[in-house]
Formats: structure tokens, C-alpha cells, sequence
């Protein structure tokens, strides 16, 4: 039987591999990830770099001159705003405008509150920094103008301030990583259904509705056998989609402009391997799935569709981690996928797991994968799924 297995494996990745259209958007796919992983953090990088000059427009300069030097003075570049400067706000060509009123002058003198506007619009991603840059600046520059007041009525500016806070971060910078790198388990889930989709489809659904299944179930080789055939080269493309995915994000995270996030990543290849290991096992079961899925369909097209549905299993518990972290128990590494991504994420945060977890996950997918296989092999007998298409 593990010959006749064999021989039809060799036979399903063969014809798959014939097909250059299949092979290539099974190979596109794994890639889409660390392609927009890249873009995306070159673009957040120009936005926070921080040796980029703050360009602040100012309504209202000769009003507040003391202000204009503090702020020249700590490397922000000081123009005249222009006339129209909400709509340029708006349009996303300026990122913020600072507007000195006319009685700045005269509250400043009399000691008391002087206030300026901070024009910007919050909806604007890419502005943000900016403006949180020019706040800061005017915080300290009120904060050194309290102290000075403090000091000339002869008060101690620390009696203002009677409590102070001091953060500790106890996070590591691979827990920093993980957190800005997070997209990355659900990726290499989402490889591992993507990867042999083409192929799951095919070799059930699309056999039947070509008639190629019915001479090749007449062969004297069990149904095991023939279902075991595919299902392992489902589960090699679905193994070559996620280690593509997986040396494709370790390229990409060394030539992403991390450091100007302040994120120092540490995706190394032992980090690769602990993922590899935690999400590989996966593929066992979301081949044996999506082929017990297909057998039901009565053409490619069909099963294309009920495995696109499908596609939404693994995206739900990455949607979650990702809004509202878990805390995370031993049970939880028992679900496939949920399991899957909870480790490779622990992975990436760099958190000593042991082999327990990974065990844990790989006996899962197993026995789903068992329990998927049976169950084709038995819809295999039934008339219905072989002879039915139409």
C-alpha cells in the first residue's frame, strides 16, 4: 500500500507540477505577504524617520519670538503658512500648522497663559509623527517657561510636580518585534491552506469532473492508498508555499528599515526554524481538509469557491491575536491554526516554549488529518461522488 501510494503521489505532483499557471499562483501567493510587509514598512519608515527635518508653517511668527528661536534652535525648520493652509491640510500636502495668535505677546508679559493652535488633521496616518514632534516641542518649551516662572517667584518647580512617574519596560526587543511583526504567523497559515489549494482542487474535484477518477479508481489499489497518494502531494506543495513564505520574510526583515521604527528585530534562522516547526504540521490537516471539501464538488470551479471559503478559517484567530491578544494556555495550542499561530508568534516574541507546545500542535493536525482522510477514503466508495457530475 505505501508503494501505491507513493507511485501516485509522484503521479499528482507531476501533473501539477505541468501546469505553470497552478504552480504560479500557488507560488505568487506566499509571496504577496513579505512583498507587502516590505512596502508597507518602507513607507511607515519615511514617515518616522527620525533624521527627516520637522517642517512646521507658522501663522503669526513676529508674534512669539522667544518660541520661534526654541523651536529653530531644536532642529525644526520654520516657514510662513501659506493662505490656504486647511484645504493643503486636508489635502494631505502640509502635516500641521502652528498659528500664533495676535494677544500671544501681551498674555506672555502678563504672566499669564498664552496659547497657540496646532492645526492638523488626525485622520492622516502619515502626518503623525510630525505632529507629535511639534507637540513635544511645545511641551518642553511650556515646561521650561513654568520652570523659569517657578524659579523668579523663588518656588521650587519640583513642589509642582508632587508625583512622577517612571516607566520600566521590562519588554525585550524581540517581544517589540513581534508585536510590529505579527502579521507574519498569519501569513505563513495562510500559506499552508493557499500552497496546496490548487492541487487539492484538482486532484479530487477536478478529476471528477474530467472523468480521470473512474479508471483511476478501477486500478487494484486501494482507496487508502490512492487518497494518501494525493494527500502527500497536497501536502508538499503546501510545505514548499510556507517555507518560501518563511525564507521570503526572513530576506524582507533584513532590508525592511526597521530600526526607524525603533523596532530591533531579531529574525534570525533559528527563529525560521522554531516557526517552520510550528506551522508545518499544519499543512498535514489543511490538505486533508481541502481535499475532503473538494470531493464533494462536482467541478474545479466549485471547489476553487468552497475553498476560498475556507480561507476565512485561518484568517479569524490571526484577526484576533491581532485586535486583542490571548493569554496563552497549554489548551489553546491543541486547536489547529489557532494553535499554529500562537506559537509561531511566541517564537518571534523569543519566549522559551520547550517541545511540549510543539508536540501538542503537531498531534492535533495529525489527528484531524487522519480523521479527513478516512472520510474521503469512504466518500471514494460511494457512487454518488464518483459518477456525479452534473
Amino acid at each position: 500500500m505505501r508503494r501505491l501510494a507513493v507511485t501516485v503521489f509522484r503521479k499528482e505532483l507531476k501533473d501539477h507540477l505541468r501546469d505553470r499557471r497552478s504552480v504560479l499562483t500557488a507560488v505568487m501567493f506566499p509571496l504577496l505577504g513579505p512583498a507587502v510587509f516590505l512596502v508597507m514598512f518602507n513607507l511607515l519608515a519615511s514617515w518616522y524617520r527620525q533624521d527627516r527635518p520637522l517642517e512646521l508653517p507658522v501663522v503669526g511668527r513676529a508674534h512669539a519670538p522667544s518660541l520661534m528661536a526654541f523651536l529653530e534652535r531644536y532642529g525644526a525648520k520654520l516657514t510662513e503658512a501659506p493662505e490656504d493652509y486647511e484645504a493643503r491640510i486636508r489635502a494631505g500636502t502640509l502635516d500641521a500648522v502652528l498659528i500664533v495668535p495676535e494677544d500671544y505677546g501681551k498674555s506672555f508679559s502678563a504672566g499669564r497663559t498664552a496659547h497657540v493652535q496646532l492645526v492638523q488633521d488626525s485622520s492622516r496616518q502619515s502626518a503623525r509623527h510630525s505632529v507629535l514632534r511639534a507637540q513635544r516641542l511645545l511641551e518642553a518649551y511650556a515646561e521650561l517657561l513654568g520652570n523659569q516662572r517657578l524659579y523668579a517667584r523663588g518656588v521650587a518647580p519640583e513642589l509642582a510636580i508632587p508625583v512622577r512617574v517612571d516607566e520600566l519596560d521590562l519588554s525585550t526587543p524581540e517581544r517589540t518585534a513581534a508585536g510590529v511583526l505579527n502579521m507574519v504567523p498569519l501569513f505563513l497559515v495562510l500559506a499552508a491552506f493557499a500552497g496546496g489549494m490548487q492541487l487539492a482542487s484538482d486532484t479530487m474535484a477536478g478529476e471528477r469532473e474530467r472523468g480521470s477518477l473512474e479508471p483511476l479508481l478501477l486500478n487494484p489499489a486501494p482507496r487508502g492508498a490512492v487518497v494518501a497518494g494525493k494527500w502527500m502531494a497536497t501536502v508538499a506543495m503546501a510545505c514548499g508555499a510556507v517555507l518560501l513564505t518563511l525564507v521570503a520574510y526572513l530576506l524582507v526583515v533584513r532590508r525592511a528599515p526597521l530600526e526607524d521604527l525603533g523596532v530591533k528585530a531579531r529574525f534570525d534562522a533559528p527563529a525560521a526554524l522554531g516557526m517552520a516547526a510550528a506551522v508545518l504540521p499544519l499543512t498535514l490537516a489543511a490538505s486533508s481538509v481541502q481535499m475532503w471539501v473538494s470531493t464533494y464538488a462536482r467541478s474545479f470551479k466549485e471547489a476553487q469557491t468552497y475553498l476560498s471559503l475556507l480561507m476565512v478559517v485561518p484568517m479569524l484567530p490571526g484577526m484576533v491575536l491581532a485586535l486583542s491578544p490571548l493569554q496563552t494556555k497549554a489548551w489553546m495550542f491543541a486547536v489547529p491554526v489557532l494553535g499554529q499561530e500562537l506559537l509561531a508568534g511566541e517564537v518571534m516574541r523569543g519566549e522559551s516554549l520547550g517541545p511540549l507546545p510543539f508536540l501538542i500542535a503537531a498531534a492535533s493536525s495529525l489527528a484531524v488529518a487522519a480523521l479527513a482522510l478516512h472520510i474521503t477514503s469512504r466518500l471514494l466508495a460511494q457512487e454518488r461522488i464518483i459518477f456525479g457530475r452534473g
